[in-house]
């Protein structure tokens, strides 16, 4: 297709309606405007290329945006208005003209009734970080009006996320599309989950996008996303759909998720129980003023099958003892390097460590990557006095062969 042809055609220019659909109600709650053409030849193609292409005139994409903005707000105008709308626009185009097409337009259907507060303008990450201060004051305007802000691409280019907390966006989009052939990559997991705490204490909700899999919709609903996007649940459409299009199958696949969830924790806190009998039965037979390694080294051996490493810290973090590692061929070798380093530092030590004092029992750690080893473990920590804690490290291997453990 050519620039100009669809320049001299923008009747041709028509808003598919792709749905974002909420977890709580599993019922459509909005949609994302997209671009398409209709052909000659009677199919209809997508126009995101037209907004990509930096060889197109900026002229001509914000006069091909406002074409199809203003044929959505049109239909959008005939609803109750219930539903959010989502725009995309590039945030050079925003900044080009200080957002003045975009309001223009908006504002002259605030005249006829629009409720600002449905619509939302949607901008790629890398182009908000990039033109970041230009933006920041227009973006407070427009959200003073009561107009919504999403950012996509989120975490995509750029780990820093700081951003985040100068423009405070109403939505985060994040791509589920990263998760191919069942796999579940952890180190994306822990960038979501992050990116899920600080949407949570930044007043941002979590969209996942482009959800084609089971798979892919179990991931989003385990890393915190309350709307979902893709062809999985429903493709964009030229007309709006029913509100419960996919409520049947998502209740059906929320039950799986609770389902196998119960299933992890049931699974974790029968290892928890299993080591927390070892360990009791292990300590009893070891002396009271027996040295840490000595300690160390019998609770290794007892608890060989689970363990790779057992350490010893005080409630201050002080590792006081030496690391026991379990070697190739199964015997327990003391490496004294670990000895009197400080590990207070490292996430929820002191809120495990209160835990441990309140409880009185041993817990099991989140699922987490060993430097080391460069490989997802869990950590057992048990008290042996109200400042004394033993640490052991449960290997992948052990928790891989055990359903409900990763």
């Amino acid at each position: 297709m050519d620039p100009l042809d669809i320049m001299l055609h923008q009747e041709k220019a028509v808003p598919h309606y792709e749905p974002i659909i909420s977890a709580d109600t599993q019922l459509v709650v909005g949609y994302e405007v997209k671009p398409y053409f209709q052909m000659q030849e009677g199919d209809i193609r997508s126009l995101d290329w037209f907004f990509e292409d930096p060889s197109i005139p900026d002229e001509f994409q914000l006069e091909l945006n406002s074409t199809i903005q203003q044929k959505a707000l049109e239909t959008y105008m005939k609803t109750d208005q219930s539903l959010y709308l989502f725009f995309n626009y590039d945030a050079k185009l925003l900044a080009r003209d200080n957002g003045e097409t975009l309001m223009d337009q908006l504002e002259s259907y605030i005249d006829m009734g629009l409720d600002i507060n449905k619509i939302y303008l949607e901008l790629k990450e890398e182009l908000i970080v990039n033109r970041l201060e230009e933006l920041r004051a227009m973006f407070n305007y427009m959200k003073a009006l009561g107009l919504k802000i999403a950012v996509d691409d989120v975490g995509q280019r750029s780990g820093n996320l700081e951003w985040m907390a100068k423009v405070r966006p109403n939505v985060v989009k994040v791509d589920a599309s990263f998760l191919k052939d069942d796999l579940v990559p952890h180190l994306y997991r822990e960038v979501h989950q992050s990116l899920a705490s600080l949407s949570r204490k930044i007043g941002s909700t979590l969209l996942f996008k482009n959800v084609s899999s089971f798979q892919q919709l179990n991931y989003a609903w385990r890393n915190g996303g309350q709307f979902y996007q893709g062809s999985y649940l429903k493709r964009a459409d030229a007309s709006y759909v029913v509100k419960d299009c996919a409520q049947e199958r998502m209740q059906e696949d929320f039950h799986h998720f609770v389902t196998f969830e119960k299933r992890k924790v049931k699974a974790q806190m029968e290892l928890t129980d299993l080591i927390s009998e070892i360990f009791q039965k292990t300590l009893s037979n070891v002396s009271a003023d027996a040295a840490y390694d000595d300690t160390i080294i019998s609770v290794g051996e007892a608890c060989s099958r689970y363990a790779f490493r057992v350490y010893i810290c005080n409630d201050e973090g002080i590792q006081l003892s030496s690391n026991a590692e379990k070697m190739e061929d199964g015997e327990w070798k003391l490496y004294q390097e670990s000895r009197h380093k400080n590990w207070s530092w490292r996430p929820y030590f002191f809120e495990n460590i209160m835990r441990m004092n309140i409880e009185k029992r041993g817990i099991l750690s989140d699922l987490y990557t060993d430097i080391e080893r460069d490989e997802q473990i869990r950590t057992y920590s048990h008290p042996l006095s109200d400042h004394l804690y033993i640490f052991l490290d449960v290997p992948y291997e052990y928790l891989y062969e055990q359903e409900g453990l990763l």
